[in-house]
């Protein structure tokens, strides 16, 4: 019964998205302390199901989640749908007819990473990320397309949590990372939000008119402020240029007397100093001092913890 009661508020959870603790109790007839339970057990299964708290929370699961490829066997997929054809048949439950729809759409439907435009291939994948990314962008063009208002889970630089309805218009990619350029109902104006922080998506019933916008008003150009930038000078191991030509580009980097030298302003966010040690030992910071010491004190404590 317990495995029944999981994969009933699973799916109940794709289907509706948001749902609170109260409502899945009644409907499969636990307490409340079970269903929480079984969630846990969910998580730890590896199903990204997250809890709001508050008026508007509930225990909820991205609308970009997509079952695992593998998830259930061809046969156990068979008997899964004629379960659920049957129990449809019996209640005609909403629920169950958009949760029976999303998985068949994904059992029959191939998905992937790459896109081809003209002469131009895009890997929106990243290294093990199960397809998650991917699916993220792939709702998030969807519901462009549709005029669909999404509720986004946001996590701020300062890792502060937000619930947003935003309404997005257009994707965009810059510096190898993907933005989502949308109106913020919260904040009544356009905004610039990564994909990578957040957390769930959310699709909604509500259609937006979109509002006319040309390239010069998506503000591409967010990091030339003088606060969100660094200008740093670096000395480059042979053995580390390729790593550095990919990243600084070819036309940044000189040579000197057999020495490799880089003048660049960089965004000074949180990956940077990251992206600086992934260098190893072959790319030495000359200048601005702060930065060098912000990158030896990182690695200081990386070998103390």
């Amino acid at each position: 019964m317990k495995y029944q009661i999981m994969m009933g508020i699973l799916f109940t959870l794709l289907a509706r998205g948001k749902v609170s603790a109260g409502e899945l109790a009644g409907k499969f007839g636990c307490s409340v302390r079970s269903v929480y339970r079984y969630v846990e057990e969910l998580i730890v299964a590896g199903i990204p199901v997250d809890i709001a708290r508050g008026a508007n929370g509930g225990i909820f699961i991205s609308d970009a989640y997509q079952l695992p490829k593998g998830f259930l066997t061809k046969e156990e997929y068979a008997r899964t749908c004629e379960a659920m054809l049957a129990m449809l048949s019996e209640t005609g439950d909403k629920a169950l007819a958009s949760a029976l729809e999303k998985l068949t759409a994904q059992m029959k439907t191939g998905r992937s990473d790459s896109a081809i435009s003209g002469n131009i291939l895009v890997d929106s994948g990243t290294w093990g990320d199960e397809k998650r990314f991917s699916d993220k962008l792939s709702l998030l063009e969807n519901a462009i397309n549709e005029r669909r208002a999404v509720e986004i889970d946001y996590v701020s630089r300062e890792g502060e949590r937000t619930a947003r309805v935003i309404h997005p218009h257009l994707l965009v990619y810059k510096q190898s990372i993907w933005y989502l350029y949308a109106y913020c109902t919260a904040r009544q104006g356009f905004r610039l939000f990564k994909v990578g922080r957040m957390r769930s998506i959310l699709l909604t019933d509500e259609v937006f008119e979109r509002q006319p916008f040309t390239r010069e008003d998506i503000p591409l150009s967010f990091w030339n402020a003088a606060e969100n930038t660094v200008e740093a000078r670096f000395e480059i191991a042979p053995e580390t240029l390729p790593f550095a030509e990919e990243w600084l580009g070819v036309e940044n980097i000189r040579s000197e007397d057999g020495r490799f030298f880089a003048e660049v302003t960089l965004p000074d966010d949180e990956s940077l100093v990251g992206k600086l040690l992934s260098a190893g030992a072959g790319f030495r910071v000359l200048s601005p001092e702060s930065l060098r010491l912000r990158v030896k004190e990182e690695a200081k404590r990386i070998l103390e913890g």
